[in-house]
């Protein structure tokens, strides 16, 4: 595969920002090194954008008519290569060169039920998915069980993507083919509920990484006791006693210890599934809950999700610092993995380039990327505007990329908070 073409703006008049995201797509499809006839767009736009997400669509698809396929969301802020938009309107298009069969679009009127009816003229009678990229709206009843029916549809159980977020409406994009997705009628390819997303098959080949965003701040313990979202008892001790014994805090002093736990978040990991690393650092099977409530009756803490005994749990806060070096970490590994072991002097010259000098190179065996991040995060929490995409183009280096600012991320069958997903396109 080439490099995918990518573009992103910001303007107050949406066409003028599509206009200016295709003036950069157009260009780049001209390279000998981009794809010149991609068939599948990706679409994110901010919320600001969302009254005018039909008018969106229908636009880039008439400006591009080669792109039979579109799949997208809305974020309170989105991502592009070294750029964070929030709070202002923007959209970001990546336009992906895949074999017409190796791919599908879905959603609520296109269940991957039936994604796998051929396309016209296409090779295809039995779609089999091995990976999906899934959009999903946040107030979807039993979110969690239908990620985990998706992902049991899949050959490898791969999820990848997050929950649309922002301050209104948070509409999708799915459509495929001349406003029609195959074997459902018409469709206008702007939804909102439920989910959505493209599933690919095994010709499509991604690398895919979670970055946790928060420390621990105590050893992991063995969830003993527990009912519904109740932790009741931890290490065979009441989990009220161990909380506060870990902050160092009591109930003695309400508005200390109140202030404390609500700094306090706890990451949980299922038996058998990576915890904490022997680094200290959480791995990337924890999902993070917020603590909701205290029970002084029961003795008991309340967090965000149901509990079962066996889990293992820690407490754990937000740390900036941490979630950059985590951050770099899993670029590097994307990275390492990808890049040859011998290479040309143009080519190692070109890899080696100083930011001011580096580019999307083929070298680096990346045709796109998909970076999928807590709404929570973003350059602010990293200290900076841009700061957390500043870091990845550092650490991945100059790629195509897209991506979005989520309610909540997914990876694999979970729905996590406070963590980053990227997943690249592996151009062989």
């Amino acid at each position: 595969m080439k490099l995918f073409p990518s573009g992103h703006a910001t303007h107050p008049q949406w066409r003028t920002a599509a206009d200016l995201v295709l003036a950069q797509l157009r260009a780049q499809m001209t390279q000998p090194d981009y794809a010149a006839s991609p068939s599948l767009g990706l679409l994110y736009i901010t919320d600001l954008f969302a009254p005018h997400a039909q008018e969106i669509l229908e636009h880039l698809g008439a400006e591009l008519p080669e792109v039979t396929d579109w799949s997208g969301t809305t974020g309170i802020g989105i991502a592009a290569n070294n750029a964070e938009y929030f709070d202002e309107p923007a959209l970001a298009v990546m336009l992906c060169e895949l074999p017409s069969d190796q791919f599908r679009v879905f959603s609520g009127v296109a269940p991957v039920g039936n994604a796998d009816v051929a396309r016209s003229g296409g090779p295809n009678q039995n779609f089999q998915a091995f990976t999906a990229l899934v959009h999903a709206d946040p107030s979807t009843h039993e979110l969690p069980e239908l990620i985990g029916d998706l992902s049991a549809r899949t050959e490898t159980g791969y999820l990848f993507g997050g929950l649309s977020s922002g301050r209104g409406a948070t509409p999708q994009f799915a459509i495929g083919g001349n406003g029609n997705i195959r074997g459902q009628g018409a469709a206008s390819g702007v939804f909102s509920g439920g989910l959505s997303g493209v599933l690919f098959g095994e010709g499509v080949r991604l690398v895919s990484r979670v970055t946790q965003g928060c420390q621990p701040v105590s050893r992991e313990r063995e969830i003993t006791a527990a009912d519904g979202n109740l932790l009741l008892t931890i290490d065979g001790e009441a989990a009220l006693d161990v909380l506060l014994a870990d902050l160092k805090v009591s109930l003695d002093e309400p508005m200390h210890a109140i202030e404390a736990v609500r700094a306090t978040l706890v990451g949980l990991a299922s038996p058998g599934s990576e915890g904490l690393r022997r680094t200290g650092d959480l791995g990337a099977d924890v999902l993070v809950r917020h603590i909701i409530g205290l029970d002084p009756t029961r003795r008991a803490v309340a967090i965000a999700d149901q509990v079962e005994v066996g889990m293992r749990m820690t407490f754990v806060r937000r740390n900036a610092q941490s979630a950059r070096a985590d951050l770099m970490r899993i670029c590097a590994e994307i990275r390492e993995e990808l890049e040859p072991e011998e290479q040309t002097l143009e080519v190692a010259s070109a890899l080696a380039a100083g930011e001011a000098e580096a580019s999307p190179h083929p070298a680096r065996r990346i045709s796109g990327a998909i970076y999928v991040s807590c709404s929570g995060r973003g350059g602010p929490h990293f200290g900076a505007p841009g700061a957390e995409m500043q870091i990845v183009r550092h650490a991945l280096g100059d790629v195509p990329l897209v991506g979005f600012f989520a309610a909540g991320e997914i990876a694999r069958h979970h729905l996590y908070g406070y963590t980053g997903v990227m997943t690249v396109f592996v151009a062989d």
